[in-house]
């Protein structure tokens, strides 16, 4: 026998005695695990949603505010500073949920 198949062996052997170790209660187990299953998929589904939410009113007040400019020229300016603003509160909502999602995924709930 070569010796990488007796290491092998040995370490397959070693495995199965010790995998009695790493067993755990098997209700709390499904519990935490459903709740760490579930939490990933609400965080999920909350950013797709923000993001997509979040995309669709930027859009729709770019395209406010490129219709104004047009209209009305001189006030550019003024359109322009409530633009970013506008842009700025609609993108820190979706910054929020991702803060909510990341919390969601790294630290227990429960």
């Amino acid at each position: 026998m070569s010796k990488s198949v007796l290491t092998t062996a040995l370490v397959l052997v070693a495995g199965a005695f010790f995998a009695p170790v790493y067993a755990q209660d098997t209700a709390a187990a499904v519990v935490s695990t459903e709740v760490a299953k579930w939490s990933i998929i609400t965080a999920g589904f909350a950013l797709a949603f923000a993001a997509g939410l979040a995309a669709l009113a930027q859009g729709k007040a770019v395209a406010a505010a490129s219709e104004a400019i047009a209209r009305n020229p001189g006030a550019a300016g003024d359109i322009r500073g409530s633009l970013l603003l506008g842009l700025v509160l609609i993108e820190s909502l979706a910054i929020y949920v991702l803060l909510i999602s990341l919390i969601l995924f790294f630290i227990k709930p429960f």
